[in-house]
């Protein structure tokens, strides 16, 4: 029989195909894993974990290694990880960490957070455990909140002989204040990309933990494959495995064939350029919508000739940009040659249309 039944399904565990899954078996980042690990046991003792700052591009593993880590230290120190984006304010921050300690809630109204702080360095001190707090996007706090909340909480040990580690996961340099900066010196831990061979094999394992054997067309699989390695996000690529999916139960398949994956790529990847495009200010986003209308090849100088007319922006400022928005994978930069010259040659990952698009969501 060819056509699914209404009660049939091609997934056996549609949950793999979540963002929050986190693997049992996390492929590729033993290194990083490793040295995470390193910095945090410390803190089975009670003593202070190492600082550790987890960087580098978008989808490259640095919150499943820091939810792993966290997981298997979490039965002897107390952990608590933030959500940047959800918690930008000080207070925000410091009421999360307090409802993890202190296993409730704190008050809606009427308390400060110094209160909540002298709270949880008391409920630290009382039970002889340490905190580990990771901040997950860090970049997304507001310059003020997370030079104030580092700085608080990497004091906290002179006052109440309390140990405290931080661990934050960036995908950019997080320009931190003097005061600050002078007593926070992280361990840096890197995440590279992962190329085209690492992605395969964890778009399988999500395969094969997601969907009943031979769903999956062969011809499918290289197709979102291809598709992911272009962009460079697993993000996207486990967002196409389980829309396609769906098409194909749509079309009541018993397997997923590259016509599904090819229908819902586009709506996907508008899906994933609306969040990147998210953490890009004013500036940023303008300048990303030129170098899409701009048709053909595209240099820099010419981005750049079109920026100081309209915004006045100086170069070193389109600079930091050019290589923000390559962090984001939103473009690729390589060097090539202009007359007797060389340039920044800026190659677009997307189609056009569906940026422009994005940018408008």
């Amino acid at each position: 029989m060819k056509y699914l039944r209404w009660d049939e399904t091609l997934f056996k565990d549609e949950t793999v195909f979540d963002p929050d899954y986190l693997p049992e078996v996390l492929l590729h980042r033993d290194k990083q894993l490793t040295a995470l690990a390193a910095n945090l046991r410390p803190a089975l003792r009670n003593s202070t974990p190492i600082h550790t700052l987890l960087f580098g591009p978008p989808a490259t593993g640095k919150t499943s290694a820091m939810r792993t880590i966290l997981n298997e230290i979490s039965d002897y120190a107390y952990t608590a990880y933030i959500r940047c984006p959800l918690a930008r304010s000080a207070y925000k921050v410091m009421a999360r960490i307090f409802e993890r300690v202190c296993k409730h809630q704190p008050p809606q109204t009427g308390i400060s957070i110094t209160r909540l702080y002298d709270s949880i360095c008391q409920k630290l001190a009382d039970d002889g455990k340490a905190l580990i707090v990771a901040f997950d996007d860090f970049n997304f706090l507001d310059d003020d909140a997370a030079n104030d909340i580092l700085y608080t909480l990497l004091k906290a040990h002179e006052e109440y002989s309390v140990k405290i580690g931080i661990v934050a996961a960036t995908t950019e340099r997080v320009m931190l204040d003097m005061k600050t900066g002078a007593i926070f010196h992280p361990d840096e831990i890197y995440f590279p990309l992962y190329d085209e061979e690492e992605i395969r094999s964890i778009l399988m394992q999500r395969v094969e933990l997601g969907f009943y054997e031979g769903a999956m067309t062969d011809e499918a699989f290289d197709k979102i494959v291809e598709l992911t390695t272009k962009v460079c996000d697993l993000r996207f690529g486990i967002y196409l495995l389980r829309m396609a999916g769906i098409e194909a139960e749509r079309r009541a398949s018993r397997k997923v064939e590259v016509e599904d994956v090819e229908k819902v790529y586009e709506g996907g990847a508008k899906v994933f350029l609306a969040k990147s495009i998210s953490a890009l200010n004013s500036d940023e986003r303008e300048t990303l919508k030129i170098i899409y209308s701009i048709k053909g090849d595209v240099n820099s100088g010419e981005v750049y000739k079109i920026l100081k007319a309209e915004v006045n922006m100086s170069y070193t400022r389109f600079y930091e940009i050019i290589n923000k928005l390559e962090r984001l994978r939103l473009i690729d930069i390589v060097m090539g040659r202009k007359g007797r010259g060389r340039t920044r040659y800026i190659i677009k990952k997307y189609n056009a249309d569906v940026v422009m698009a994005a940018l408008e969501h």
